[in-house]
């Protein structure tokens, strides 16, 4: 059994965070391990053999981080009967955003209409989203907001070395995206535990001008600028080291344990990291959500994606507990513990009005954006109209 002591004191104000919605979002191209041999020496065999990956989705030039993460916040949105115009705040769980800055948080709200919206970006690489939903769970527990949209969404072909076989192989693209709502129903977000160890910021990263020097350690060849660049073999130390402490720390926080979980959703970024977790928790794998063979690493977006594709299982239900565990650059890491408390959405009256609400706002932004773009180039256009000769 449960216990719940702990787990009662973490809402002071009896304001509990659930999540309400859900959605994903991948490109439509899909590049196989057989078209990765084309391109660098490897073949499907190997890869298969050493990270679990067989295809991963890689985006057009249409299909940027904002994009993703709109689709996929639309998507949550639906399975709601919330509109834009009730998010208090969006948060982007990104390590490739649309800008540096304006942010891709702002490009999403403008999109959808958010109009009460804050929007920001979180920079945690693939432990983002989970940083992003405690984030939000803090703000709605503290009574300062309602509703939160939280997104992770990645564009990581774009920051590619595809001479390098060590990290192209294992990144694809997409987005997944949360909405979290005040309750006052026990359940919800009910720990969370952040972590960082700035110390290994030279074993995981993109380089960029005006940054900090980046060491090439361990026969690591020198980091590109715009590239992303790992150092494998110490990337997979510290993650199966970090995944079991993190959930069990998250377990004592929420007053569970073990036995109480139903599932754990973890980043998904090679299944031998996920069986190495699996086995130092004493856990069958089949605990352990997995979606990596279709889709690769996507970064901060794989726990929302596999957490789609988890409810669409039924693998998740009225009642269970769940955990998130994040891992990547910085380095970071966290977990998150959650009792689910929605019914699946086969199981809900869709609320007709509120979509019909939702999809007349979509179309006002699109119309406002042309008259924006219109006055525009009116504005550009007037001077010479108004030009007079000498």
């Amino acid at each position: 059994m449960a216990r719940n002591k702990k787990r009662e004191g973490r809402s002071q104000s009896n304001i509990y965070a659930h999540i309400v919605g859900w959605g994903m979002r991948v490109p439509r191209s899909i590049l196989t391990n057989k078209d990765l041999a084309a391109i660098i020496e490897t073949t499907d065999a190997w890869i298969q053999s050493r990270t679990g990956i067989k295809e991963r989705r890689i985006a057009d030039e249409e299909e940027t981080t904002a994009r993703l993460g709109l689709f996929a916040a639309k998507q949550a949105l639906a399975i709601t009967d919330i509109l834009p115009q009730e998010i208090d705040l969006i948060i982007v769980a990104t390590s490739t955003p649309e800008n540096i800055f304006p942010s891709t948080a702002s490009l999403i709200q403008h999109w959808l209409g958010a109009n009460n919206a804050g929007a920001f970006d979180l920079s945690a690489a693939c432990s983002g989203f989970v940083y992003g939903v405690d984030m939000a769970a803090q703000a709605i527990r503290s009574g300062s907001i309602q509703t939160a949209l939280v997104i992770g969404a990645e564009t990581m072909s774009r920051v590619m070395d595809w001479q390098d076989r060590g990290t192209c192989i294992l990144f694809g693209d997409g987005a997944g995206a949360v909405v979290l709502q005040a309750r006052t129903t026990q359940g919800g977000v009910l720990a969370s535990v952040l972590r960082s160890d700035g110390a290994g910021y030279d074993l995981l990263g993109l380089p960029t001008y005006g940054g900090i020097e980046v060491r090439a350690q361990d026969g690591l060849k020198d980091p590109k600028l715009h590239k992303m660049y790992m150092a494998g073999s110490e990337v997979f130390k510290f993650a199966t080291r970090v995944i079991g402490e993190s959930i069990k720390q998250a377990l004592k926080e929420a007053g569970i344990t073990l036995k109480d979980v139903k599932l754990i959703i973890p980043h998904q970024a090679n299944e031998r990291i996920i069986q190495a977790a699996a086995r130092s928790l004493n856990l069958s794998d089949d605990l352990f959500m997995s979606n990596l063979s279709h889709y690769g690493n996507t970064s901060a977006a794989s726990i929302p994606i596999a957490l789609y594709e988890a409810v669409e299982q039924r693998r998740i239900n009225v009642g269970d507990y769940i955990v998130f565990v994040g891992f990547g650059g910085g380095l970071t890491w966290a977990s998150t513990v959650i009792q689910w408390t929605v019914p699946q959405p086969g199981d809900q009256e869709v609320n007709r009005r509120q979509e019909r609400k939702r999809r007349a706002g979509y179309a006002l932004v699109n119309l406002r954006v042309m008259f924006k773009q219109l006055q525009r180039r009116i504005g550009r256009f007037l001077p010479f109209l108004s030009h007079k000769d000498p």
